[in-house]
C-alpha cells in the first residue's frame, strides 16, 4: 500500500509540474542558416517549457536555398533531438512551400495540424506559444485552416525591422519575403503576435573562439553546433549574429526584455521587443548548454 501511494504521489507531482509548463511549438527553418540550430537547443532544454512539437519549414524562395528547402529542415530537427536524446518532442513536417498567392492561400502540413491540434486543447484562459525562427507558413496556414484557434495561440515570431523613433516598420529581412503572404496575412490578423525585429536581435553576437572554448569536445550536440558553424554555406567566420536565439529567450526571460505596443500594424495585438539584453542571453545560452554535460 505504501508504494502504492509512493508511486501515486510521483505521479501526481509529474502530472502538476507539466501543467505548469509553458506549452510551446518550435517551428523553424533549421536548415537555412546556423543560428537556428543553437535557439532550438535553448528552446528544448528550457525547464520551465513543454516543447509539444518541432516543426520543419521552408525557406524556398532564398538565393541560397538548396533543393526540398523544409525537407532538410525536417533532417537537422531529427539530429538535433537525436543527439540529445529526447523522444517526447514530435518532430513535424511543415510546408515545402510559401502559401499561395490567390484562392485557398493555405498549405496543409502536419505541422499545420500539429498547431491546431495543441491549440484546441489548451485550457481556457490560456494560449499556445507558437515560436516561429522563419517564414510564418506553418502557423499562417494554421489560422487561415481553422480560424478559430486566433485566439488560443501567441506567435513569437524573429522578422520585419522597425525604426522605433518614427513608428514605422519594413518587411524586406529574410523572414518576412521567404513568404510575403503569411506576413501579411499574420500582420493583419488578429492573433496575439511578439516580434522581435531584425534590428534588436541584432545585438546577439557570437565569437568562433568564445564559443568553441566554452562548448567544443562537452557533448555531440556541441560538436554538431560547432561543425554547423564552421561548415555551413558561409564557413569562416570569425563572428556571428545568432539572431533566433533572441525570440526564444525573450519569451523565457521577460525581465530582460523590453516590449512596447506595436503600432502601424492592421493587427491590433502586436507586440515588439524594443531591447534586451544581449550580454545576460549569451551567459544563459552557454550556463544552460552547460548542464547537459
Amino acid at each position: 500500500m505504501r508504494r502504492f501511494l509512493t508511486l501515486t504521489f510521483l505521479f501526481l507531482v509529474i502530472i502538476a509540474n507539466s501543467q505548469d509548463k509553458r506549452k510551446v511549438i518550435i517551428d523553424a527553418d533549421t536548415g537555412n542558416e546556423v543560428d537556428d540550430l543553437y535557439a532550438i537547443v535553448r528552446g528544448v532544454l528550457e525547464p520551465s517549457w513543454e516543447v509539444l512539437a518541432l516543426n520543419g519549414t521552408q525557406w524556398q524562395v532564398s538565393h541560397w536555398a538548396v533543393e526540398n528547402s523544409m525537407e532538410e529542415s525536417h533532417r537537422l530537427n531529427m539530429m538535433l533531438l537525436a543527439y540529445l536524446g529526447i523522444k517526447d518532442v514530435k518532430l513535424c513536417r511543415g510546408s515545402a512551400e510559401r502559401l499561395f498567392d490567390w484562392g485557398n492561400k493555405e498549405r496543409h502540413s502536419e505541422a499545420a495540424y500539429e498547431i491546431i491540434k495543441q491549440a484546441h486543447k489548451m485550457p481556457a484562459g490560456e494560449k499556445l506559444a507558437v515560436v516561429t525562427l522563419g517564414a510564418l507558413t506553418n502557423v499562417a496556414s494554421a489560422v487561415l485552416i481553422d480560424p478559430e484557434i486566433e485566439d488560443k495561440i501567441a506567435v513569437y515570431w524573429l522578422g520585419s525591422s522597425y525604426d522605433f523613433e518614427k513608428k514605422k516598420s519594413k518587411r524586406i529581412d529574410f523572414n518576412a519575403v521567404m513568404d510575403v503572404q503569411a506576413t501579411d496575412m499574420m500582420l493583419s490578423s488578429n492573433v496575439e503576435m511578439h516580434i522581435i525585429p531584425v534590428n534588436v536581435a541584432a545585438k546577439i553576437k557570437y565569437g568562433f573562439e568564445e564559443t568553441e572554448q566554452q562548448i567544443a569536445g562537452k557533448h555531440r550536440v556541441c560538436d554538431f553546433l560547432l561543425d554547423r558553424w564552421e561548415n555551413h554555406l558561409d564557413p569562416g567566420r570569425y563572428e556571428r549574429t545568432l539572431w533566433d536565439l533572441g525570440i526564444i529567450q525573450a519569451l523565457i526571460y521577460p525581465d530582460k526584455v523590453t516590449e512596447v505596443k506595436g503600432t502601424g500594424f492592421d493587427n491590433p495585438n502586436i507586440w515588439l521587443y524594443s531591447d534586451i539584453d544581449a550580454e545576460f542571453f549569451k551567459e544563459d545560452f552557454f550556463k544552460t548548454i552547460s548542464k547537459i554535460y
